[in-house]
């Protein structure tokens, strides 16, 4: 998708019945509206999702897959079908290659350990410098166990992926490529198609963690021809406690599970136990059923919007935050790129010159302005940086010019204190 370049004003939708649709936003702390900035940590939830929820604990609660009871077949065919919500949603060959889990984090690990048997002393793991770190510890980890090597993948001066590093990387031949979609911390985004083909055209097995990206971009698995995209609910408007692993078929089924037991076998005896086929062979134990359903609400509550206007509206918006950012000044950003062409995905990381990003959150939150601060679990990016931390403002679908506007205000009252 292409960024904008007018004024928030200039989009033509009804942004404020979006908005009406998410209880928490109409909330005052204090003397102040909620001014809700950390979408990048966890999104809003809009009352579709809540009901879906509340509807599942009340009238349709029972396990899944194990009874013959009414209950439970309703339970099943609601939760089969976000399996299927979800294989369109991402464009997937198939529904057996959506694996429900509990998070990204999760997806990750379970591709990590996965892989435990198909590594060997001394082969390499290209990892993204900008990653967050579920997508670093677990590939640590599997180094541990099988001997390979972690190598990461530096950045530019302007904390963009360094594709002349890349390819000079690529010559070692690696076995896997571990690289994000959207940086969580900066909102910089990389080119995941080109990577993965590069990646792909010296063996190397792929994986991209669309975090950041899902609720924002248009995702299509297939385009870009990895081997794994993972991400969870609570980023996209939907639940905590949800999130997606997929994977090709071969390469899923080809992964040694992480958890045993419960619905993910075949046949068990004291002798021997055999697995079920996928996507069930990854998905051991009693799911999260709720979680799963509200994610498929979540799906659609996201297709029946203006996808066009609103990512129009998100991209002028976040153009507009940068703006006043940096005619606040005394503020320093991070990661915007030097390419006019190159656009941040609904976050902007910043600090005020020369005082600590903890103070300065505390100060806005007295003001009920929610943004995070610290090193936003991706410490290696910092220390490329030479940060300790920052602070970073994030938007969602339901962010408006009004929010930046408080924000700045309350930025400039901070700044004042404290310079």
């Amino acid at each position: 998708m292409k960024p904008a370049s007018s004024t928030p004003s200039a989009v033509l939708f009804d942004h404020q019945a979006i908005r009406d649709q998410f209880p928490a936003l109409k909330q005052t702390i204090g003397d102040y509206p909620l001014c809700y900035l950390d979408t990048a940590a966890t999104s809003q939830k809009p009352q579709a999702v809540i009901d879906a929820m509340t509807e599942y604990y009340q009238l349709n609660n029972a396990n899944v897959h194990r009874a013959a009871h009414q209950l439970s077949a309703r339970a099943t065919q609601q939760y089969e079908a976000v399996r299927q919500q979800v294989a369109e949603f991402i464009n997937a060959q198939r529904q057996d290659e959506i694996i429900f889990t509990h998070g990204t984090t999760e997806s990750i690990n379970m591709v990590a350990y996965g892989l435990t048997s198909q590594l060997k002393p001394n082969d390499v793991i290209l990892v993204d410098t900008a990653a967050h770190h579920a997508n670093i510890v677990p590939w640590q980890e599997l180094a541990k166990r099988t001997g390979a090597v972690i190598t990461p993948i530096p950045l530019t001066a302007d904390a963009q992926l360094d594709m002349a590093a890349f390819d000079r990387l690529l010559t070692l031949k690696p076995k896997m490529v571990a690289i994000c979609h959207v940086s969580n911390a900066l909102g910089t985004v990389n080119c995941v198609e080109e990577l993965v083909a590069k990646a792909k055209a010296v063996g190397a097995l792929t994986l991209v963690d669309g975090a950041q990206a899902i609720a924002h971009l248009s995702v299509d698995v297939q385009k870009i021809d990895c081997d794994f995209y993972v991400f969870s609910g609570h980023k996209m408007y939907g639940p905590t406690g949800v999130g997606i692993l997929y994977g090709r078929y071969q390469q899923l089924d080809q992964l040694t599970p992480m958890l045993t037991g419960g619905e993910m076998i075949k046949t068990v005896s004291f002798a021997y136990t055999e697995y079920g086929a996928l996507p069930n062979r990854l998905e051991a134990g009693t799911p999260a059923i709720a979680e799963v359903i509200g994610l498929g609400a979540a799906i659609r509550f996201l297709q029946q919007l203006p996808r066009e206007p609103l990512w129009v509206h998100e991209q002028q918006l976040i153009q507009y935050l940068q703006q006043q950012l940096q005619q606040l000044g005394d503020i320093e950003l991070y990661g915007i790129a030097n390419d006019k062409n190159a656009t941040n995905i609904a976050a902007v990381a910043f600090n005020i010159k020369g005082e600590h990003h903890q103070d300065v959150g505390i100060l806005l939150d007295q003001q009920a302005i929610a943004v995070r601060c610290g090193h936003h679990c991706a410490m290696p990016l910092m220390a490329s940086l030479n940060l300790g931390g920052c602070c970073r403002a994030s938007i969602g679908i339901y962010t408006n010019k009004q929010d930046v506007d408080q924000f700045i205000h309350a930025l400039n009252a901070v700044k004042e204190l404290l310079l």
